[in-house]
């Protein structure tokens, strides 16, 4: 969960950005960032989940207006979207987000995430030998859980 703090500068970068834009500021869309921003650090999200998450709560909310939202939050940089094996597109926070990469299970679908230095000097030996300034990397590891009683495990 988002300290008030970070939920604050990211409503006032959103707000920012709206008005940049000529959007409408509406109680709709700053109620998807309070949901994103209420969600753990490292907890991946997809449009349907926080629908259900959202209805769960009272809100009165489409589908769509959710699509749209999380949209213009990737846009300007509060949320990061993910496309993982299953095609189904995931939502992270990003305002405090730093680096990570990301394992994926085959069977179970939990994602975690990591960071691991020997990856930067990858991307810098392979920006050297490339002749690029490399400026990011996105690296998803997929495999079987092997967790004993993995909770997410879905029998087949």
């Amino acid at each position: 969960m988002a300290e008030k703090s970070i939920l604050d500068k990211a409503k006032k970068i959103f707000e920012n950005f709206l008005l940049r834009q000529g959007s409408r500021k509406t109680p709709e869309r700053f109620s998807v960032i309070d949901e994103l921003y209420a969600l753990p650090q490292d907890e991946h999200i997809d449009v349907e989940g926080l629908f259900l998450l959202m209805r769960n709560k009272g809100y009165s909310i489409s589908r769509a207006t959710i699509y749209n939202t999380l949209d213009l939050l990737v846009e300007c940089g509060l949320a990061v979207k993910h496309q993982f094996k299953d095609k189904v597109a995931l939502y992270e926070q990003a305002l405090t987000y730093k680096h990570h990469d990301h394992h994926v299970c085959n069977q179970c679908r939990k994602i975690r995430e990591f960071s691991d230095e020997r990856i930067n000097l990858i991307k810098e030996t392979m920006g050297k030998e490339l002749s690029s300034a490399i400026t990011s990397h996105s690296l998803v590891l997929y495999g079987d859980c092997q967790i004993p009683n993995c909770k997410n495990l879905k029998l087949v």
